[in-house]
């Protein structure tokens, strides 16, 4: 069965092929428009679909619309109510539904030969919950998503067997976890249903002073359910623009909404285990890039495992969708990665090397030229093989740097342009991780924060949060080879089995997913050496 995934109602817009149970493809929307998150969640952009990334998918595995068995749409209209009666200021939102409803003949316009009655609608909860219990390498398992909204709720509490999901709780709309922390961000002058990331790190400088006030609003309700309603932030803290300096009361107001959020966390998980037994918790929606609550539920939860789709936001539910309507048919298989999306041969990138007239070497191993690289302290720009599905770089398309250095972290912020406290990441082999780092492992998919060992926390500074914790990308030797020789390249020449891993993109700007995006990034940002495939560009001789 040929199922095309597609996610576009609200952001992220994204889509994804399964064949005969296998995932073949997945990308988002925003690799291929150049406009971060694909667009803004407001009801106007409803009707964008993604069209490139859909494009894309089909020619991955050599198929036109027409050879499709089913288009599989991560939004469900019979199940919206109208926003009023959801508790929801959104005048708008009827517009919203309307897009929905005609999706078919928006994605038969978009994809040429397709049939508008194979579109199948599958509710975003559902299609969040299938990235994450069908995806995982877990057939039998928990499941729990939280994000913003979808139709109608916020949450989804299951279980799977054999694949096969029992939806056990969901919560309705207005309560919702997601827009408690969305609005957060926003009155803390940050970019609402996108940088809620940045809310959890600035979390770290503060104090949960407001938590008992928090506790008011937002906290556990019924069996399996929470209440979260709207909380007076200006009571708490005054608002911050956008380009004003933050203070510890917005770092405190961070601290106590993080500390908010995990209780209710833990307390579904808890209401959850109880009622599954299960050993493994699976998590999706956009909640579950909080990779500080994820922590702390596999710490303190009562589930053994945790698995975290790593394209876990809406992006995600264009794969999940698809999952869902190809499991009706036939048994689907594990996400076997997150590089799902476009690579390129050595002859395709040496020939964008020659079209953009770029000196550049080819040494026998790349990653023993970036590894001496980084050694002397260089900022390499790393693109290899097919880019990841989800937010986080993982050794496809990195920033990478020297983590014994404290200043590369203030280096490495000033060169993407962000702000002073956003943490960078360590990237780790697999094999090593336990002697520096204290947490979940493996951490494949950097969606755990670890505490830094204290013998190594003044060896690799750079990757040190103010918290004293890391959020590591675990590396296995099987799975990524160059990156685990670039790795034992640097250690042999530095002692440190840890190098600093963030994304290939600068502030406001999706992650460079092509060759062109690598050479203008490369071009206009202060990055010493660019590793396109087995090629090597150098500042110094592009610029002589």
């Amino acid at each position: 069965m040929r199922v095309l995934g597609i996610n576009a109602l609200f952001h992220d817009p994204a889509a994804a092929l399964v064949m005969d149970g296998r995932i073949v493809a997945a990308a988002e929307e925003e690799r291929f428009s150049r406009r971060k998150h694909g667009k803004r969640p407001v009801p106007f952009s409803a009707w964008e679909l993604p069209e490139r990334s859909a494009r894309w998918c089909l020619e991955q595995a050599g198929l036109t619309p027409a050879e499709l068995d089913a288009v599989a749409y991560s939004y469900d209209p019979e199940l919206a109510r109208p926003a009023d009666q959801l508790g929801l200021n959104d005048p708008w939102d009827h517009l919203r539904q309307e897009y929905a409803r005609r999706a078919p003949e928006f994605l038969a316009e978009a994809l040429p030969g397709l049939d508008p009655a194979k579109v199948r609608f599958v509710p975003h909860h559902v299609a969040h919950a299938a990235s994450a219990g069908q995806a995982s390498p877990y057939p039998d398992c928990a499941v729990l998503v939280l994000d913003g909204r979808g139709e109608c709720g916020s949450h989804l509490a299951g279980r799977y067997a054999n694949r096969e999901l029992a939806v056990l709780g969901t919560q309705s709309l207005p309560d919702s976890l997601g827009l408690f922390y969305e609005e957060l961000t926003q009155h803390l002058g940050f970019l609402r249903s996108s940088d809620e990331f940045k809310v959890m790190a600035l979390a770290s400088y503060g104090r949960p002073r407001f938590l008992d006030r928090l506790r008011e609003y937002v906290h556990l309700e019924g069996e399996g359910g929470f209440r979260a309603r709207p909380v007076p932030w200006s009571s708490l803290v005054p608002p911050r623009a956008a380009d004003a300096p933050w203070t510890q009361d917005h770092a405190d107001a961070a601290a106590s909404a993080q500390a908010c959020l995990e209780e209710v966390l833990l307390g579904l998980a808890g209401w959850l285990h109880e009622r599954t037994g299960e050993e493994t918790l699976t998590l999706a929606g956009g909640v579950a890039l909080n990779c500080v609550a994820n922590t702390r539920l596999y710490r303190e939860g009562p589930f053994r495992r945790v698995w975290v789709q790593p394209a876990a936001g809406d992006a995600g539910t264009a794969l999940g969708a698809a999952l869902h309507v190809a499991h009706q048919k036939e048994t689907v298989e594990a996400m076997p990665t997150a590089a799902l999306g476009r690579g390129w041969s050595d002859d395709e990138l040496r020939a964008w090397l020659e079209r953009a007239a770029v000196p550049y070497e080819e040494p026998a191993d790349i990653a023993d030229t970036v590894a001496d690289e980084l050694a002397r302290d260089g900022i390499v720009a790393w693109f290899q093989g097919r880019s990841e599905y989800g937010p986080r770089a993982l050794g496809h398309r990195s920033l990478l740097a020297h983590p014994g250095y404290a200043g590369n972290l203030e280096r490495l912020n000033a060169v993407k342009g962000r702000e002073e406290f956003r943490p960078v990441a360590p990237m780790v082999l697999a094999e090593r991780a336990a002697e520096l780092f204290d947490g979940p492992l493996p951490s494949p998919y950097m969606l755990f924060v670890h505490d830094v060992a204290a013998a190594w926390r003044d060896r690799v500074p750079a990757v040190v949060h103010v918290d004293g914790t890391a959020r590591i990308q675990t590396v296995e030797r099987d799975a990524e080879p160059l990156v685990a020789r670039m790795i034992d390249g640097f250690e042999h020449r530095t002692g440190l089995p840890v190098v600093v891993n963030t994304s290939l993109n600068t502030a406001g700007r999706p992650m460079v997913d092509d060759p062109r995006d690598a050479l203008e990034c490369f071009g206009s940002s202060p990055v010493d050496l660019l590793a396109l495939g087995p090629f090597a560009i150098r500042r110094k001789g592009m610029f002589a």
